[in-house]
């Protein structure tokens, strides 16, 4: 019931079941789209990731009540219906009737971002960092990586803080950059058709180090932070430093940092380097009796930002994305056990949205409560799945919870909080 009530505060699955095509004759249907989507999204929420698990919830009456059914007798989309939804090919197709537009998908995501906004912010950060998804199976785009050790797919993400802006599919033969600038582009107009005066600061790690990334970048007035990869001729750089913080690790025997700064470009090579020299903030480290040197380059500058400021306060900041990441595996985003890569697409969207809802219901319903900064399994298990005792009669869905659930105080906090009226 969170679940629906933050939905309703969003208004995010009619808008989703808008980004759809129904081809089928609406005479004949008895599963809207939204129905399904629905279905399909608050099981993956509540923890079912198996289309089979379907065939039993269809006549659970409180899944009936989630997906807006009016008779609560009939059982809603089994299995093979819900499939048959997942595989639209985007193009006409006698047999596959449902199909999706990316592009609206996309759209949604970061409209829903920008919505949880009551007034335009004076700066943003968006996170961007890649994952392997494995794959066990023959799918369109199978590639082995070396790095993983395993045939997988490899999704860029896009996140604003908690809340989600990307989620592309990608092949895993191609370098963790590859393709991200289309995507940053889509993003960054979008947000600045609306908020034009907003100061966007693009950040990741050194995998995204890329000079077709930075310049555009440059060129568009983006900001950025990236990770850059060491080597032995940004060592030598800063060698001074490195003695500097041995000398102080042999005194005292802590771990000692000594931050510097500096411009840098790097060499020409086949693959092509930088065009231009850039700003590069260092630290100098050495700990446990070993050297641990960190670089990133940056467009921000020493007044914003001192080399310290920048690398402990700004850039460390993005491991919190690390977190975001492992929640879209706590929804199922690695399900992508479909034939084509656009069916795992849209697997990984439904997996997408399911994060948008319980980031919704934790942005909404959670704040200043325990459980604000709580995780999706740690939501999942004590506020969604929840026994109670189900009645239904003629007119209503009667749900009865136990008197002894632990979190009662914090769940009436929470629904309180769905219900007052307000900007999501």
């Amino acid at each position: 019931m969170l679940l629906r009530q933050t939905d309703k505060r969003l208004n995010l699955l009619p808008r989703l079941a808008g980004c759809f095509l129904d081809g089928r004759n609406q005479d004949q249907v008895e599963h809207t789209i939204q129905e399904m989507l629905a279905q399909r999204i608050y099981g993956l929420a509540l923890g079912y990731e198996d289309l089979n698990d379907h065939e039993q919830l269809r006549r659970d009456p409180v899944f009936g009540v989630l997906a807006g059914r009016e008779e609560l007798e009939a059982p809603l989309a089994g299995k093979s219906t819900l499939n048959r939804m997942e595989l639209g090919a985007g193009v006409k197709d006698r047999y596959k009737k449902i199909t999706f537009w990316k592009d609206s998908l996309d759209e949604l995501l970061v409209k829903g971002f920008m919505e949880s906004y009551e007034n335009p912010p004076r700066e943003i950060v968006l996170d961007i960092d890649t994952t392997d998804l494995p794959l066990h199976g023959q799918q369109e785009g199978r590639f082995f990586h070396g790095y993983y050790d395993s045939y997988c797919y490899l999704p860029l993400y896009v996140f604003c803080g908690e809340q989600l802006l990307c989620a592309r599919l990608r092949e895993s033969n191609h370098d963790a950059s590859f393709g991200c600038v289309p995507e940053i582009e889509r993003i960054v107009k979008q947000i600045r058709s609306a908020w034009p005066e907003v100061k966007i600061i693009l950040r990741g790690d050194s995998g995204f180090c890329r000079n077709v990334l930075l310049g555009w970048c440059e060129q568009h007035k983006v900001d950025f932070v990236f990770g850059l990869a060491r080597n032995q001729r940004l060592r030598k750089i800063i060698g001074a430093e490195m003695h500097q913080a041995t000398e102080q690790w042999k005194q005292t025997g802590t771990a000692a940092r000594v931050f510097s700064e500096f411009h840098y470009r790097t060499k020409k090579t086949k693959q092509g380097g930088w065009d231009r020299e850039r700003r590069v903030a260092a630290k100098a480290e050495h700990s446990n009796g070993k050297e641990n040197p960190r670089f990133v380059v940056t467009s921000l500058s020493t007044q914003e930002w001192s080399a310290q400021k920048l690398y402990e306060e700004l850039y460390c900041a993005r491991g919190d994305m690390e977190n975001r990441i492992k929640e879209q595996f706590s929804l199922f985003a690695d399900r992508v056990s479909s034939e084509t890569m656009r069916a795992n697409q849209m697997r990984l969207y439904l997996s997408a949205m399911a994060y948008v809802l319980i980031s919704g219901l934790r942005r909404l319903g959670l704040k200043a409560t325990e459980l604000a900064d709580a995780q999706v399994s740690t939501i999942r298990t004590k506020l969604l799945k929840i026994g109670s005792q189900i009645r239904v009669t003629v007119r209503k869905v009667w749900i009865s919870m136990a008197s002894s659930y632990p979190y009662q105080n914090l769940y009436q906090q929470v629904w309180m909080n769905l219900c007052c009226a307000g900007s999501p």
